[in-house]
């Protein structure tokens, strides 16, 4: 939740905390905080597992976190280097790449394939 905060940033927010809800008001606002964040999660966790029970038990073990967008595509990234080429060597670092996909290389001299309907 606070991944991109770092110690200066939350010790300046605590300062201001302190300075606008003071000493006294300030332990009941961070319970009160504390509370309706727990909440707040209870609540997420319950609308997960209702949407599992909707679905049904084929659906039931579905991983909802595996499909947020930047897990999605980290997810995709990384199964696509892991992947064999075509000639069987793997995309990783400063291996050898597929070879082309289509036929035998051309002769010396020899026009490339043009396909009329494709273009």
């Amino acid at each position: 939740m606070f991944n991109n905060l770092g110690w200066g940033e939350i010790s300046a927010l605590f300062v201001i905390a302190l300075i606008v809800f003071g000493p006294e008001r300030l332990p009941k606002v961070a319970a009160d905080a504390g509370r309706m964040i727990r909440q707040l999660k209870k609540m997420a966790t319950g609308l997960t597992d209702d949407i599992k029970a909707e679905l049904g038990p084929e659906i039931g073990d579905l991983d909802l976190a595996s499909l947020h967008p930047k897990r999605f595509v980290q997810n995709a990234l990384a199964a696509d280097d892991d992947e064999p080429t075509a000639n069987g060597a793997h995309l990783l670092g400063n291996q050898p790449a597929a070879a082309p996909r289509g036929g035998p290389p051309l002769r010396a001299g020899e026009p490339a394939p043009y396909d009329f309907d494709a273009t």
